[in-house]
């Protein structure tokens, strides 16, 4: 098995929801973690609760030139980056007839563009170095149509395209890349705030928390290096898509 006691790891989104629990968990693990988020307040306050050596990056990974700063600064701080989360994500629900065609604009950015940007720039150094992981955080309706979040889906859709056309270009590489598919995770982006709200949809099994997905995309990372889950989907029992 792999370890990532020791390595760099880089989580976009990581103020709330999965990049937080994320980071907690990679932390947790040994590895320093590069926390990239756009609130600089609410970055800050998550990483000094880890334990060991970490950094802060307020910034947004869907603006010009956003991610070669966020790569060049965590390469500055720690000479590589071995792990990329590329975690961070927008939500928007409802009838596309309605949309919001400046909110669509801005999830695509964040969700598709931010994604490969900053996948981009890491994927260089790794394929010189043999070696790194990178995980997208998609979303079940990245495999199925969800009708009441088309936009939402489409650009899961698209992350699910990138990430299996990108992970046969890198065969040969000892570069890993897969997508974690979370059907309902209980943190901010559902509104869920509340602790007994989540411990009674925790109860009824009707979703999952943060800290599952974290979980699940440590089992991805410590596989070992001839092992690559290009797919893991991870849905709360009683959830029916």
């Amino acid at each position: 098995m792999e370890t990532v006691a020791k390595k760099i790891a880089l989580v976009t989104g990581a103020s709330s929801g999965i990049g937080r629990a994320a980071a907690r968990a990679l932390a947790s693990a040994g590895a320093s973690v590069v926390l990239v988020g756009r609130d600089e307040g609410r970055l800050r306050s998550v990483a000094d609760e880890l334990p060991g050596d970490h950094l802060a990056v307020a910034a947004d990974v869907s603006a010009e030139g956003g991610a070669a700063e966020i790569l060049a600064r965590a390469v500055e701080r720690f000479g590589r980056v071995d792990i990329v989360l590329a975690n961070a994500g927008l939500y928007l629900p409802g009838d596309f007839a309605a949309a919001d065609l400046a909110a669509v604009r801005s999830l695509l950015d964040v969700n598709v563009f931010g994604v490969m940007a900053v996948v981009r720039e890491a994927l260089p150094a790794m394929i010189a170095e043999g070696g790194g992981d990178i995980v997208v955080t998609s979303s079940v309706s990245g495999h199925q149509a969800i009708h009441w979040e088309p936009v939402y889906s489409a650009s899961k859709h698209a992350l699910q395209s990138f990430t299996h056309g990108v992970r046969r270009q890198l065969v040969g590489t000892g570069v890993r890349i897969g997508a974690i598919a979370p059907g309902v995770v209980l943190n901010e982006l559902w509104g869920v705030g509340e602790s007994d709200e989540i411990a009674g949809k925790i109860a009824a099994a009707e979703g999952i928390e943060s800290s599952d997905v974290a979980e699940a995309v440590l089992f991805m990372l410590t596989r070992p290096r001839h092992v690559n889950i290009r797919d893991l989907v991870i849905l709360p029992t009683s959830q029916e898509i």
